[in-house]
């Protein structure tokens, strides 16, 4: 009850963080760190292979799909193949190994590996393009060359490498689900929103890798944001709550160019993205690397073009505005559309509806 008691109450306090607090950094409940850590470090390397061996692939049976396989080294003469259809406790077995995984994983950016699960989450889904009904989440064909090395991607190659062990566990689950489950625990497991999961999705070969450029451009301006997210049928509203996770995480300008952290809780989610968009006096950043804007307080945070066009754009200031004086209308509003992003060019099977997975903060 105690335990249970704090992390309601960190919760609430996260939730309620105001510009009075603009420089402390505020603790990390969901992964019970003791730091944070503002630097980053090589991910280890995955190892070992799943004594599980496939054999026909995915046939669809409900939400999971059945999954045929042997285990001990596959199938003698005469033997049949096992089946095995995935129930949510089963997803939420997946889940509970990526937040466990998150927990004891602390060797990367400010002690966590979360940001950059949502970053794959969202590059996988991000790729979709309702004209042609190509790209999406459906595929994980960010394992291939050349999409797994296309600029936007740069530095996801530490979280396929983090999913690994996880696959190796439970193979019957789609890179495809994967990755995208990853998102959504590791966005719930830094105190987000619940954000409803499907699983449904396949594997690809790397025939359906899409061409480069369906990622935004963070040099770019408004026009540019409306014709990404227009191409996945999104709105002004959308893409400024989509906008919101930019308060995880940080650049590397050994990837994108780009350097620092956006907020000062940069595992935590929260509005405070919004509100230092608008509350901050924010300044070109005097350095060799490519424009980005600093904050003129501190000098240790910055905003991409892309999100500083949020506040000189009307159309999607007011939406700043609302997301900055509400945190639970963020969180309502991100939860909705990232769970649709997340959804983009995957033909679920009729009938299959969305779970609400349990964090493992969750202690009701």
């Amino acid at each position: 009850m105690a335990a249970n008691a704090s992390r309601q109450l960190a919760r609430s306090a996260l939730r309620a963080s105001t510009r009075s607090a603009f420089a402390a950094p505020v603790a990390r409940q969901a992964f019970r760190q003791q730091g944070r850590r503002f630097y980053s470090s090589e991910p280890p390397k995955a190892g070992g292979s799943s004594t599980w061996i496939w054999l026909s692939g995915l046939a669809v049976a409900g939400a999971g799909g059945a999954w045929y396989y042997t285990q001990e080294g596959g199938v003698s003469a005469g033997s049949s193949p096992k089946v095995f259809t995935p129930t949510k406790a089963d997803y939420q077995k997946v889940y509970n190994e990526i937040a466990s995984r998150l927990e004891e994983n602390d060797e990367y950016d400010d002690g966590s590996y979360g940001p950059v699960l949502v970053r794959l989450a969202w590059h996988a889904s991000g790729t979709y393009d309702k004209a042609t009904g190509t790209g999406g989440s459906n595929g994980a064909t960010m394992r291939f060359s050349p999409e797994s090395g296309h600029g936007a991607n740069a530095g996801l190659k530490a979280a396929r490498d983090f999913l690994e062990p996880v696959k190796e566990k439970f193979p019957w689950i789609t890179y495809s689900d994967l990755w995208i489950l990853a998102g959504v625990t590791a966005l719930q497991e830094m105190q987000g929103p619940i954000i409803p999961y499907r699983p449904g999705r396949s594997d690809r070969d790397v025939s359906f890798c899409t061409p480069d450029g369906r990622l935004p451009d963070a040099t770019q301006g408004g026009k540019h944001l409306r014709d990404i997210f227009g191409r996945m049928g999104f709105n002004d509203q959308e893409i400024v709550a989509l906008s919101g996770a930019h308060a995880l995480g940080r650049c590397h300008s050994t990837r994108s160019g780009f350097e620092g952290p956006w907020t000062f809780s940069p595992t935590v989610l929260t509005n405070d993205y919004y509100k230092l968009l608008l509350d901050e006096k924010w300044q070109w950043k005097k350095w060799n690397g490519p424009a980005q804007y600093e904050d003129k307080t501190t000098k240790t945070l910055m905003m991409l073009p892309t999100d500083y066009v949020l506040v000189q754009d009307r159309a999607f200031k007011k939406h700043v505005q609302e997301y900055a004086k509400d945190n639970e209308l963020f969180f309502k509003d991100f939860s909705k559309v990232v769970s649709t992003l997340f959804e983009l060019g995957v033909p679920f099977a009729e009938g299959v509806e969305p779970w609400n997975l349990k964090p493992t903060w969750d202690e009701t």
